[in-house]
């Protein structure tokens, strides 16, 4: 039975899943694969004196299997909205293929128990792959999912060639606007939210995902997707700054990232050796840059 067939018009992080509430809350716990991005769920609010029945919206978190070649590589635990654009960011930031032009073909097919994305990659890929060696093991956007081995884990990262440099009130602008373009996670208020901005600090794509890390590779994917260049702007997080959100930064060739949290010390010694600008505490109009200033102009 196909419960969820969902249409997209994503744009900025919009979106109609055809889904009727009591649709979704009649399958979303017996059938992960065909879940919305969220969920109406009943809960009882208590006070220091009353209870009171209550319902709200809960963010949907579903496994999603990426099968390369028909070989399974990974399970991630993801929001089920966008997932094209997962599987493409997915393979460019993790290094899985050179460029986004590799992915020949995406596929995403719902089961009761999750989805399957299943995508093909050019068979000298496929045999790097097979020699990465991960298991079927991913929590919500875990960034070290699987991976069995610590070098692999991290690689350092390319040299980032873009020159790009982005004003502060750029910043400002584009941390300030995000929060208006993530409606799941007005719903829900547990979703986390990854952006492109251009220079001027003008949001060109947001998507959400209950996985910080999942966020960003949609982003990326979508950029990647329409034939965005992905060096041309910056990145914008909701979360704290960690060591794999700057690999994946450096992988899709983008020089400032910007973090509404502060970052790991990791990330920063690999966003100084990448060539990123790292920017944590983005809120209002204040912010630290942890490395490379000089791509933050003014």
């Amino acid at each position: 039975m196909a419960v969820c067939a969902w249409r997209k018009d994503r744009g900025l992080g919009t979106g109609d899943w055809g889904l009727d509430r009591e649709t979704v809350t009649k399958y979303s716990a017996k059938a992960l694969g065909y879940s919305a991005p969220t969920i109406a769920h009943d809960f009882a609010r208590l006070s220091e004196s009353a209870a009171e029945d209550a319902n709200a919206s809960i963010a949907a978190e579903v496994p999603v299997a990426l099968v390369y070649n028909a070989k399974p590589y990974v399970v991630m635990m993801c929001t089920p909205a966008d997932l094209e654009d997962f599987a493409v960011g997915f393979s460019v930031s993790e290094g899985i293929v050179l460029s986004a032009a590799d992915v020949k073909r995406t596929a995403v097919v719902k089961y009761a128990r999750g989805i399957e994305v299943q995508i093909e990659i050019p068979p000298d890929a496929a045999e790097r792959l097979a020699e990465r060696g991960r298991t079927l093991a991913g929590r919500t956007g875990c960034g070290l999912c699987g991976v069995e081995v610590i070098d692999e884990a991290l690689r350092e990262s390319l040299p980032v060639r873009s020159r790009l440099t982005v004003p502060r009130s750029a910043l400002f602008s584009a941390g300030e606007a995000l929060g208006r373009h993530q409606p799941l996670n007005r719903e829900t208020n547990s979703i986390h939210a990854a952006a492109w901005a251009r220079p001027d600090g003008t949001l060109h794509t947001v998507r959400e995902d209950v996985g910080r890390h999942n966020a960003l590779d949609k982003v990326i994917g979508a950029l990647a997707r329409s034939g965005t260049d992905a060096s041309t702007g910056f990145l914008l997080v909701t979360s704290r700054a960690s060591y794999e959100l700057v690999q994946k930064a450096a992988a899709a060739n983008v020089g400032v990232l910007a973090a509404v949290s502060r970052p790991t010390a990791l990330a920063i010694q690999m966003a100084d050796d990448a060539g990123v600008a790292l920017v944590g505490l983005l809120r209002g109009k204040t912010a630290n840059v942890y490395s490379h200033r000089e791509r933050i102009a003014g």
